[in-house]
């Protein structure tokens, strides 16, 4: 392997890698905003609409953990090279599709191929760049994987409002081939490991837990999660396979992950740390957009801008970190970056719906700061002390458990939101009596249209009380994973 001080072209081969990472983190979100558009083009019901993320994130969540093997057998450039190309024919297909069921299948092959895009590209940057310098290299890179969630739901609602809900799956044609183009003129090939054996078993267990657990998130809000059958069928093959895989890695000669993997302390606790943000990060992103439109008639345009803030100050830490992190202890960033992300999250739980924009943009820069500090330092720590050898298996597993904590954290969150609404404007309509003098104006004249005006009121209110508990319970998660930075070493004293 070429060591990265003598690696020509760093430059491109670091701009590749982020025009592909760019392209596959914001087709994560895009579609959300555009699935009512493609709904109504196909004539599917909401439950079936639902599939089109479905697919994706759960042949993503699959395909992950073979990145490892797969770049250890074929080569890194070669890999890079497959998933690319693949990403760009399936995204080509998605937005030709002409029913629901082609564009499920399509989905399902873009998140197969999407896959292996975040741990690949954090592994050839961590070589590409000298050590001492991969605080930096990871800032540029987490550029790309923390605005690219952010900003998927402004570039999709601006694409399928002005052009197609297509359009989001076409604009992956030009930016595609030109990061392919970059990546096989400038990408070094890594050195071939063909004596390592397919675990194939191991692999299988993996990935059925893996995918019954997405499942089971992905669809436990709409089926009434424990009451329904399929949920909790789902929920248990996901602990039983699970549980075997672990088993199975600790006992076998040759596991599909190896156990030393975990045995570094930085990388173990750094899972860790990257799950609770990511609970976060995406539960925020999903939370805030129904608040500002349902609640307080923001336009999806305007929600767009507002959040594009939050991406804002996301890049502005990683600039900063990319600076300070070889003469910074980066545990006192990682403390930093929490303690911003918990007071935007106080300030948050005092919203109502009289809150001026400008708060709204103000605790999105906030919170955006502190998860850009948080986010790359703790990429960049987490690496430090693993050895070379398990740098494409660890990134990978460091992006699974990054989307695992997403969709985790948008699953809870999304629930509890519905259960306190619905015991919140329980609570809320016990005060609503003909004997209250405050609602008395409310009931004169047209009953029916008065208690009508009044329940839609009430419901309201609950609303937004259940939005202040979720924020609450963000932040308590927030400060609850304070202690875990201190066991992390730092790379100073590495």
């Amino acid at each position: 392997m070429i060591s990265p001080r003598g690696l020509p072209h760093r430059g491109m081969i670091t701009g590749s890698i982020m025009l592909a990472t760019v392209m596959q983190v914001l087709d994560m979100t895009i579609a959300n905003v555009s699935l009512p558009n493609m709904q109504g083009n196909l004539s599917a019901s909401q439950d079936q609409i639902a599939w089109v993320l479905t697919s994706y994130i759960v042949a993503s969540a699959i395909m992950t953990p073979l990145t490892g093997f797969l770049a250890a057998r074929y080569g890194r450039k070669r890999l890079f090279t497959w998933i690319v190309s693949g990403f760009i024919v399936s995204s080509m297909l998605c937005g030709a599709a002409t029913s629901l069921t082609e564009l499920v299948v399509f989905r399902m092959l873009q998140g197969m191929f999407g896959a292996g895009f975040v741990p690949l590209s954090q592994a050839v940057i961590l070589d590409a760049w000298p050590r001492e310098r991969h605080g930096q290299a990871m800032a540029i890179w987490g550029v790309g994987v923390m605005v690219g969630p952010i900003l998927g739901p402004t570039v999709g609602g601006y694409l399928t409002e002005y052009y197609s809900w297509r359009w989001i799956f076409y604009i992956n044609l030009p930016i595609g081939l030109l990061a392919l183009t970059g990546i096989l003129a400038f990408v070094p090939e890594t050195v071939l490991d063909r004596e390592r054996p397919f675990d194939l078993f191991g692999f299988s267990l993996l990935s059925l837990g893996i995918g019954a657990l997405q499942l089971m998130l992905d669809r436990g809000e709409s089926k009434g999660w424990f009451d329904s059958s399929e949920i909790v069928i789902e929920a248990a093959l996901a602990v039983l396979f699970i549980y075997m895989f672990i088993v199975h890695m600790f006992t076998a000669r040759r596991p599909f992950l190896e156990p030393g993997l975990f045995r570094d302390r930085n990388f173990a606790v750094g899972l860790f740390l990257i799950f609770i943000i990511s609970m976060i990060l995406l539960s925020t992103v999903t939370l805030l957009p129904p608040f500002m439109q349902q609640l307080m008639g923001y336009s999806v345009i305007d929600t767009g801008y507002i959040l594009a803030m939050r991406g804002m100050g996301t890049m502005a830490a990683m600039i900063l970190v990319g600076v300070l992190t070889r003469s910074v202890d980066t545990r006192l960033m990682i403390l930093t970056g929490l303690g911003l992300t918990a007071i935007s999250l106080w300030e948050m739980t005092g919203f109502n719906l009289e809150v001026s924009t400008w708060t709204l943009v103000h605790t999105g820069i906030v919170q955006g700061a502190g998860l850009g500090l948080i986010f790359v330092t703790l990429s960049t720590i987490a690496f430090t002390t693993l050895a070379p050898h398990y740098r494409t298996e660890g990134a990978a597993m460091f992006s699974l458990i990054r989307n695992m904590g997403n969709s985790i954290g948008v699953s809870v969150m999304v629930t509890l939101l519905g259960q306190q609404t619905q015991s919140n404007h329980m609570i809320l309509s016990e005060n609503v009596t003909p004997f209250n003098p405050a609602l008395t104006g409310a009931m004169v004249g047209d009953t029916a249209t008065g208690l009508s005006l009044l329940n839609n009121e009430v419901t309201r209110q609950a609303a937004v009380i259940a939005y202040l508990n979720d924020f609450q319970i963000m932040m308590i998660i927030t400060l609850l994973a304070v202690p875990l930075t201190f066991l992390l070493r730092s790379h100073k004293h590495s």
